[in-house]
């Protein structure tokens, strides 16, 4: 049997009907492109089907690990596959075809079994396509997103012209290609999956520009949660840092009163650096978790009630008092 006689219209007609009385399977068939003659999809073998190697989504992805496709295969037991996926014509074998959406369905078929699955064949479609078909359903991970992108540069793409294409803006692109080239600490959290949010990374970019050996110990801590509250907190600690240590740059800070009444000090004399003022003392600043949210404790301010203190909320600014035995201490950070 050729692979053409195996694919078969999904209709409840056919179940009646000997393979002797179809005559011309082709026109039954009607165009492939959109399915069966009257546009419904088509029962593909799954052995007549194969992956694109190009497909946007790694095999690391959350959606095809074991417990994933396990589930989804138990579902597919029961119910069947709901939704046809889409194929086109393989380029380079014969009565062939390769995946444009529906992988998991593909895989999730083969774990629970089944032969053949519903699908529809479209021949004009792409890898931006998929990359578009993914991102409206959240699918593709920060990395797999760069890769494409990187692909699309590499072929001497513009950034505006791939926003354009997969619907998103030149700054999602450029966020994006950011995730391309990290620096060595960054990439091993990113690659390590403690940092997906994109956001996140590629603030932590721009604080490792300007302080990579700090940026590189907090980011040794393993038990230091990179969230987008936690990050802006460390960049505030180290411009707050920064700024403290610019302050301080003057040998003789504090004492140009001193100057004037005493005049002009000896030729080859120094006096001694001033002792730091006690007021000026660094700030810790503590950053907890309440409610799931994250936040900071406010320390110059005393609550009115015993148990309880201030906390300021990273995302919205919003001050308000908690209980603290409702409040997680995440990290200390001295000024």
């Amino acid at each position: 049997m050729s692979a053409k006689t195996a694919i078969k219209k999904q209709s409840p007609a056919m179940s009646g009907l000997g393979l002797d009385g179809i005559g011309d399977l082709s026109s039954l068939l009607g165009d492939p492109s959109t399915g069966g003659s009257s546009g419904g999809p088509l029962e593909i073998p799954l052995d007549l089907i194969d992956e694109d190697p190009n497909q946007p989504r790694h095999a690391d992805n959350p959606g095809f690990s074991k417990e994933s496709l396990g589930e989804l295969a138990a579902t597919i037991r029961d119910r069947g596959v709901k939704s046809p996926i889409s194929v086109r014509e393989h380029p380079e074998a014969e009565g062939r075809y390769l995946i444009n959406h529906g992988a998991r369905r593909y895989r999730g078929s083969k774990v629970a079994g089944k032969e053949t699955i519903p699908a529809f064949v479209d021949n004009d479609y792409n890898e931006a396509d998929q990359v578009i078909e993914n991102l409206q359903r959240n699918e593709l991970t920060a990395r797999e997103i760069a890769d494409f992108i990187g692909r699309e540069l590499a072929t001497g793409k513009k950034k505006q012209a791939i926003a354009k294409e997969i619907g998103k803006s030149p700054a999602f692109v450029t966020q994006h290609v950011t995730l391309l080239d990290l620096p060595e600490p960054i990439a091993v959290v990113f690659n390590a999956g403690r940092a997906n949010d994109v956001t996140v990374v590629n603030e932590l970019v721009k604080a490792y520009k300007k302080n990579p050996e700090e940026v590189g110990a907090w980011l040794d801590d393993d038990d230091q949660e990179l969230t987008r509250g936690s990050v802006k907190l460390l960049r505030e600690y180290l411009e707050d840092k920064r700024q403290h240590e610019e302050k301080n740059e003057d040998p003789n800070p504090g004492n140009a009163e001193e100057e004037e009444e005493g005049g002009e000090e000896p030729a080859g004399e120094k006096k001694p650096k001033k002792d730091p003022d006690p007021d000026q003392l660094k700030k810790a600043i503590v950053l907890v978790t309440h409610d799931g949210r994250a936040a900071r404790l406010i320390l110059n301010r005393r609550p009115p009630t015993d148990g309880f203190a201030w906390l300021k909320d990273e995302l919205d600014g919003h001050e308000y008092e908690a209980d603290l035995t409702q409040v997680q201490l995440v990290s200390i950070m001295e000024g």
